[in-house]
């Protein structure tokens, strides 16, 4: 703590690497053994990495390399868009010195447009998993989990799952909202329910909701700091539960078909 840091920005790489690079993990876990395992699993071999001359292993395939170190200096970064489309406040942040360039011939230096759908991928989908395996802990069957376009990736979200018993779907909510602090609407819909059609999921709230019944409100927790409405970084937070009652009439709540 407080010593510089050895560094390396890799630039044009492969989707495996930037989705691993976009997942949080525990303190202890690498996430290039992620990307390789990602690679692994689509290209059928892992991800070949070459050693820099600071010491630090870097993807052969990224097509520049920055190497460098972080200082203990900091200075203003910002403002720049987030993934909410609004400009992030100013942030103090380490100066990063940059001593060699790396480089592949006919190299592309790619670059994550702020607020637009490959931002929105690569920040909200390594969350996804994150939701499921914490809300199948609460309830024992989950179809689908989806961070909405709409709230940006990140602070919306529908969870889809095959309800047993009374209360699962506010389980579910309370089990999505602990797996990523940072959303502050999730909607818990039946399996039937298409998670990644909006039109499918209001239509379940409109027809399977209501709000002296299936909405949950959290006060005064724990948000995001992009959040541009939240105060200090807490938010309140509403959770829809939007399944159908069990033990109710099917035909009252099945879609029809036409």
């Amino acid at each position: 703590a407080g010593e510089e840091l050895k560094v390396a920005v890799c630039i044009g790489l492969d989707p495996w690497n930037l989705l691993a690079g976009g997942t949080s993990v525990e303190y202890g876990v690498d996430e290039s053994r992620i990307a390789s395992a990602l690679t692994q699993s689509s290209l059928g071999k892992p991800i070949d990495t070459v050693r820099i001359r600071n010491g630090l292993t870097v993807p052969a395939e990224a097509d520049y390399v920055l190497e460098g170190r972080l200082t203990k200096e900091t200075h203003d970064e910002g403002p720049f868009v987030d993934a909410v489309r609004t400009y992030d406040r100013v942030r103090k942040e380490p100066i990063l010195v940059v001593e060699r360039v790396y480089r592949r011939k006919d190299a592309v230096f790619h670059i994550i447009v702020g607020g637009l759908d490959e931002h929105f991928m690569f920040m909200g989908m390594p969350r996804e998993p994150v939701i499921y395996q914490a809300v199948s802990r609460a309830v024992p069957h989950v179809q689908a989990v989806r961070l909405t376009e709409g709230g940006c990736a990140w602070l919306h979200g529908v969870v889809s799952i095959r309800k047993q018993h009374q209360g699962d779907g506010k389980n579910a909510i309370l089990a999505a909202f602990g797996a990523h602090t940072s959303m502050k609407q999730v909607v818990i819909v039946d399996e039937d329910i298409d998670v990644f059609n909006d039109r499918d999921v209001e239509w379940a709230i409109a027809t399977r909701f209501q709000a002296d019944r299936g909405l949950v409100v959290l006060h005064e927790v724990r948000g995001s700091s992009i959040d541009p409405s939240a105060r200090d970084g807490f938010t309140s937070k509403m959770g829809i539960d939007a399944t159908r009652p069990l033990g109710s009439d099917p035909a009252m709540f099945d879609k029809a078909t036409l």
